[in-house]
């Protein structure tokens, strides 16, 4: 297989190995490496009917020196558990998880994307309800597996500057499964997604459910600020996916860059707070926000054309990390070779 590592997107590609491993009878199998990309589940499986599914995101980084890095997947690991809780399947293993991510990574090492490319290898780590069933209720078995291809910049242009548009729409409930990685909050997030693109923004600015004034996420990455007196703010709510990578740059931002760091209410109405914003998250790592448009004003932050200056030291910090270029905080980094 050829693959042009600078004009990969991001987009499904099969590759020869992933992992899958199935919860019965109350235990996890040891699991194992498959070349089956198809899922074999019965019809009555409740991850069809009620949505009892929850997934992870993650990265395999080429190094300048021919190993690979995995960031921080203890915390995808605790993120999946979080979800599996919240809708009553049983957690995988810490142990079994980081097992499978390694497997699926070394099986398929010859497509991790060069260093130096910018691409990397994403994995897609996914548990599911199968088995027997049609009322509402937790399933008998589950699935879990990871798979994983190269891809490269989530939003075309990679760092570059992009345009959002606040939509009317909700991605989560007060109360939900707004901060659990579950397959209905990007579900619901299809239409207004699609209905900014028609009108040539990147995506949509959600507000918070309950009162509508104050930013949550943006698509499906969280928002950070920078404001005038250089502190870095991100929002806080019970209804935000808890984004590795935003907590990755809030302890960056403070420790590498010495930016006072803040988790509060951002509300909408007071978007001249900030000098620079971005969207961040493992498949977008930074996207740097030009301007967001609400109701009928159109904002602007740093540049709609170039990159402001402190979200460029904080991409260049969390990817040289990623990378290997970087020290690593104790932890952040898993070594694959």
């Amino acid at each position: 297989m050829e693959i042009n590592w600078a004009e990969l997107g991001f987009d499904y590609m099969k590759l020869p190995y992933r992992f899958i491993a199935h919860f019965k009878n109350g235990a996890w199998d040891s699991g194992q490496l498959t070349e089956d990309e198809f899922l074999h589940i019965h019809e009555g499986s409740t991850a069809l009917h009620y949505g009892q599914q929850c997934f992870e995101g993650l990265k395999a980084y080429g190094r300048k020196d021919g190993k690979i890095n995995l960031f921080r997947p203890d915390q995808n690991s605790a993120r999946l558990n979080r979800s599996a809780r919240r809708l009553l399947m049983p957690e995988v293993p810490e142990e079994l998880f980081l097992t499978a991510i390694k497997q699926v990574v070394l099986a398929n090492r010859e497509f991790v994307p060069p260093y130096g490319t910018g691409a990397t290898l994403y994995l897609r780590p996914l548990l599911i309800g199968v088995g027997p069933n049609i009322g509402v209720h937790a399933a008998p078995e589950y699935i879990f597996t990871v798979f994983c291809m190269p891809v490269g910049a989530y939003f075309k242009g990679g760092l570059t500057p992009t345009n959002f548009i606040v939509s009317d729409y909700d991605r989560a409930a007060p109360k939900g499964t707004g901060a659990a990685k579950v397959g209905g909050n990007y579900a619901a997030s299809l239409l207004p997604g699609e209905e900014a693109k028609a009108r040539n923004f990147s995506d949509c600015i959600y507000l918070d459910p309950e009162t509508h004034t104050k930013i949550e996420e943006v698509g499906s990455a969280n928002f950070f600020g920078i404001t005038q007196d250089e502190q870095f703010v991100t929002p806080k709510s019970p209804s935000i996916l808890p984004s590795i990578t935003k907590y990755s740059l809030l302890f960056l931002a403070k420790e590498r860059l010495g930016l006072e760091t803040l988790e509060e209410d951002v509300p909408i109405d007071n978007l001249a707070r900030f000098k620079e914003a971005g969207a961040c998250g493992t498949a977008a790592v930074i996207s740097p926000i030009g301007g967001i448009q609400y109701e009928d004003k159109f904002h602007v932050f740093y540049s709609e054309s170039e990159v402001g200056p402190v979200t460029q030291k904080l991409y260049d910090e969390l990817t040289g990390i990623q990378f290997g270029d970087k020290p690593a905080p104790t932890g952040w980094i898993i070594t694959v070779d």
